[in-house]
């Protein structure tokens, strides 16, 4: 009795961490969980979330696959905004995945992915959902470990990957019009696996407007 008391105790403890707001280093406002991880911590300037199993999130364009429940931790979104992170998992098993996300609601999303494709390579993956999801497949990594941007200019959205996070390539261009403010943070994925554990550094926040597309600044 003592024990499942005990445990009782550990498990209410865990899920009321998962919703306590977050500060994490390099976000100018605490942040909240929209789905809870299996585990997470923050130390120095790194978040690493273990996903769980079978944590996705997508609207398949054959309406045959449908989900919601991978973890994401989330603050309000500036009108204009640049976010820049590097993200690293060990790519264990295919879709295993860490993202930058910007969120409207269930329905109107955008997912800047790092995750192990079908091939089994490393790549670079942009989905957006406005009711059915796109899969845009772009760069193949060598490593685990990549930089990622999303710059937010009014409703003019632009995605960036670097290998050293100083000279970015830009790999994504459209508009995301919304009726919502948006959430913007991050996500771990692990559509088919047990678990996914992702580490997310270097990251950076700032609320500015972006002038060049091309340039990212």
């Amino acid at each position: 009795m003592k024990y499942l008391s005990f445990l009782s105790l550990l498990l209410c403890s865990a899920a009321a961490l998962a919703q306590a707001p977050v500060v994490l280093p390099g976000m100018p406002r605490p942040l909240m969980w929209q789905n809870q991880p299996a585990s997470f911590y923050v130390k120095a300037d790194s978040l690493v979330i273990n996903s769980g199993a079978k944590t996705d999130m997508f609207r398949d364009p054959n309406v045959t696959y449908n989900t919601d429940n991978a973890p994401k931790l989330l603050m309000d979104a500036d009108e204009h905004f640049v976010l820049t992170a590097k993200l690293h998992h060990a790519f264990a098993t295919k879709w295993d995945g860490a993202a930058l996300v910007l969120i409207e609601d269930s329905l109107q999303w955008l997912k800047f992915c790092f995750e192990k494709d079908y091939q089994g390579s490393h790549r670079v993956v942009s989905v957006f959902t406005n009711g059915v999801s796109d899969d845009a497949n772009h760069v193949a990594a060598t490593g685990k470990s990549f930089y990622f941007k999303l710059a937010k200019a009014d409703n003019v959205i632009t995605l960036y990957t670097s290998t050293d996070g100083k000279k970015w390539l830009l790999v994504r261009h459209l508009q995301m019009n919304t009726r919502q403010p948006l959430k913007v943070g991050f996500l771990a994925q692990s559509p088919l696996g047990t678990n996914c554990k992702v580490s997310i550094t270097n990251i950076s926040y700032r609320p500015v407007k972006i002038k060049d597309p091309y340039v990212g600044e």
